[in-house]
This record gives C-alpha cells, sequence and structure tokens, in this order.
C-alpha cells in the first residue's frame, strides 16, 4: 500500500515468516485448524511485509509467549482485493486483519467489519487516551468498527546547511515559507530547475494536508458529504501555485520532479539536496537516519496560515480491525486488546518507524534514537490536527481530489474551477 501511509510503504511483497510458519492466506473451505494444542488459533492477515512484517512478528511472538489460551498465527499478505474478497465470503479465512482509517466507513456499510465496541468495553481499552482525530475515522454510524495501532502526521523537513546557505531561518508561517522557497530555488537561464526550494513526495497527502493548514476542511463536520470547494481548500491551492508552479513555470517543475530519484532512496532529491524542503511523514525521518546519515536536517512544525490554527496538520492512521466472518472474535478480541496495549504498541510504533496512537506514548523514550521524531510526537498533542472523513463515498471522492490536484499542478485548471469540478461529482457520491 502506498499513499504515504507508511503502511507496507516500502514494499507490497508477501514477505514475512509468520510465528507458526508461513502461511498463505486460504480460500473458502481450506481453514485451518481452530485449535492447536488446546490453544484457540487467531490468524492474522496483516498488510504490512518485510521489516515492517518482522516488527509486528515480534509482538505475535510476545504474545503467544505471555498466555497458553490463544495462538495468534500471523500472515504478511498484503493484496487489499484478496482481503476483500475473503471478508465477503460466508466462511471466515482469518479472524483480525489491519487497513488504512480512510476505508473504514465504506467497509463499515457494506457489513464486512465487526463492531469493536462490547470488546474495548470487556478488556477495559482506555480509549480516551487514544489521539482524538484518530478514533473520528473509526467510528461509523455511532459505533467503533476498527482501532488505530499507529498514526502518522507531517512536519516540514529542512536541509540546515541551505538555509544557512541562503541566509534564512526556518519559516514559521507561510508567508515566510513562500519567500524560503523563492530564495532557496535555483533556476538556469532557459528556466531548468537545479535546486528546488520545497519537494512534493505526494501530490494527494501534500494538498490535503495544506488543506488544514489554511483552515479548510475536506468534510462536513459530521462526515455526511464531501466539501472539496471550501475557500481554505482552494486557500491552500492557490498558495502552492503562487509560490511554486507560478514563479519556477508548471513544466519546470514538473520536469525537475520527473528527473528525481526513488522517494526515501539514497537519491531521494531532498537527501541528496536537490529540494531544500519538504513536507513529509514521520517515515521519512526514520528513513532520513538510515540512508543520508551525513545529511544535516531539521523538522518543524508546519508554517502557520492561519492565525490560531498554529500547529495545524492531517492525521492519517494504520488499523486494525476483526472482520465480521471471522470464526474466533472473542479471541481475535483479547489479541487486539493486548496490541492496544501502550508497551506492545510503542514496541510495534517503534519497529515500523511510526508514531504510536495513544497519547500517553509520545514520551516513551524508546523513540529517542531518533534524529527530529520528537517534533512528530509532539504534532499528536495539537488541537489543530484533523482527519479526512472515513466515510461511504472517501475512495470515489480521494480518486477525483489526486486528478484535480494534478491538473492543478500542471496549469491545466485554477484552483477554484478544480475544486468547483469536484463539489459537482461530489453531489453523485453514495452519502449512506
Amino acid at each position: 500500500m502506498t499513499l504515504h501511509h507508511p503502511f507496507g510503504r516500502r514494499t507490497l511483497m508477501a514477505a514475512a515468516a509468520a510465528s507458526a510458519g508461513v502461511l498463505s492466506l486460504p480460500g473458502c473451505g481450506n481453514r485451518q485448524p481452530a485449535t492447536v494444542d488446546g490453544r484457540t488459533v487467531v490468524r492474522f492477515a496483516y498488510l504490512w511485509a518485510g521489516v515492517e512484517a518482522d516488527a509486528l512478528e515480534a509482538v505475535i511472538a510476545d504474545f503467544n509467549s505471555g498466555q497458553d489460551e490463544i495462538l495468534v498465527q500471523g500472515i504478511s499478505s498484503p493484496d487489499t482485493q484478496q482481503q476483500l474478497t475473503a471478508m465477503s465470503s460466508s466462511d471466515g479465512t482469518f479472524d483480525i486483519s489491519s487497513q488504512f482509517g480512510d476505508s473504514v466507513g465504506g467497509w463499515a456499510d457494506r457489513g464486512i467489519l465487526l463492531p469493536l465496541d462490547k470488546y474495548l468495553d470487556r478488556h477495559e481499552v482506555e480509549v480516551d487516551d487514544f489521539v482524538p482525530a484518530a478514533m473520528e475515522q473509526m467510528e461509523y454510524e455511532g459505533q467503533t468498527y476498527s482501532m488505530p495501532i499507529a498514526v502518522h502526521d507531517k512536519r516540514l523537513l529542512y536541509n540546515k546547511s541551505l538555509l544557512d546557505e541562503v541566509g534564512i531561518d526556518v519559516p514559521v508561517t507561510m508567508d515566510e515559507l513562500g519567500e524560503a522557497i523563492r530564495k532557496l530555488t535555483v533556476q538556469d537561464r532557459d528556466g531548468t530547475i537545479t535546486r528546488l526550494g520545497i519537494g512534493n513526495p505526494s501530490t494527494s497527502a501534500l494538498m490535503t494536508t495544506l488543506g488544514f493548514v489554511f483552515g479548510g476542511a475536506w468534510d462536513a463536520s459530521d462526515g455526511s458529504h464531501a466539501t472539496p470547494a471550501n475557500p481554505g481548500n482552494i486557500a491552500a491551492l492557490q498558495w502552492w501555485v503562487d509560490n511554486v508552479v507560478a514563479p519556477f513555470g508548471a513544466a519546470n517543475v514538473g520536469r525537475f520532479e520527473a528527473g528525481n530519484g526513488g522517494y526515501l532512496s539514497t537519491a531521494d532529491p531532498f537527501f541528496t539536496g536537490k529540494t531544500a524542503m519538504v513536507i513529509d511523514g514521520e517515515w521519512a525521518a526514520v528513513q532520513a537516519a538510515q540512508v543520508a546519515p551525513d545529511l544535516e536536517w531539521g523538522s518543524a512544525p508546519l508554517p502557520t496560515a492561519v492565525p490560531g490554527l498554529e500547529d495545524a496538520n492531517e492525521l492519517t492512521c494504520s488499523t486494525l480491525f476483526i472482520p465480521s466472518n471471522s470464526r474466533n472474535k472473542d479471541a481475535a478480541g483479547k489479541f487486539l486488546a493486548y496490541m492496544l496495549e501502550r508497551e506492545p504498541m510503542a514496541g510495534l510504533a517503534r519497529g515500523l518507524g511510526n508514531l504510536p496512537a495513544r497519547i500517553s506514548s509520545t514520551d516513551d523514550p524508546v523513540y529517542d534514537d531518533i534524529p527530529g521524531f520528537r517534533t512528530f510526537l509532539d504534532g499528536l498533542k495539537s488541537a489543530n490536527i484533523k482527519t479526512v472523513a472515513s466515510a461511504v463515498y472517501t475512495q470515489e471522492y480521494k480518486s477525483d481530489l489526486n486528478s484535480a490536484f494534478e491538473a492543478v499542478l500542471r496549469g491545466a485548471v485554477t484552483p477554484e474551477d478544480a475544486m468547483q469540478d469536484v463539489q459537482e461529482k461530489a453531489e453523485s457520491y453514495e452519502t449512506a
């Protein structure tokens, strides 16, 4: 999975050795035994792979060794379509799984997610300790259908040497950020950009985040309908046009971005100094330490666009859920509650290079060895961190937004016209 939710961001290949051996997701009628040596088997089909799966398997192993009633068997299965097919069958093939928070509403509406409230109450999960914005995505029609296991926010990452080179401080306001972009960008006489003041790892993720920074909202407060033409959303897109696209030319910016190295690789434009700043998630901080250890960089809250909206940001969630066709719901509920405890969550989030979903875990010293990571943790405490709604229409809406964002950045349409077009399309979205 991509979208810069760091769930499986580095790879989509099935990779992990499961706690009870390498497993494959079975079809209907090919279910593994319900018990092993008297222990109830809980099959956990998760979307992580590679080293991320290894981090999860370590948590599974700790759970299995700490009690003798339940045996969790993990399987790395990063195919969402296969996941949906299994959940839509009459015979459940796994008991717990993972997804992104923005899928909750659509999947709950289809009846394939199990309401979790009774399990959260039974195992005394401290729901009030979870980031409030994350919990907003977990609910549908008054019930909780998923729980955040890791969350993600964004920060302004900046190259200290390049800021020093042009004599500017870290931008605190969006006006200052625009000025910094102009000073940091280097362009040849023919328009060729050799260094861009700010990079764009993911247009869709960047623009929805900037919408919140400018006081916008992508959905109604109750999640009942999409609001792409909100003035704050349009102002955010216009800011990017005025400060990145128009000054240097859409075609020049496009050619520059097309020639960049792979995202988060040793050739990543931020890691190599081709872009001086970038708005990105906590996973970039982890990767920078691994592939660009000599880079002098820092992280800071996103600059303020609207007075009173300091430290505005967007939150995305990696979640756990129990499918409604799970055969071992109670055992899966107990394992879910364990995963949501502070220590297992902190261990998993640290292993993934993600943020914990519990506010009380943000001060855990387990993260102290990651340079630049503290500001991401602090961002979870902001009163101005928001999420895009998880609604029945969300996936269709995201697709329409992404197409509109790309058209704006190409200079093919104005921000106002692009968002008005999406608003018209949104009138036909299914809302319940």
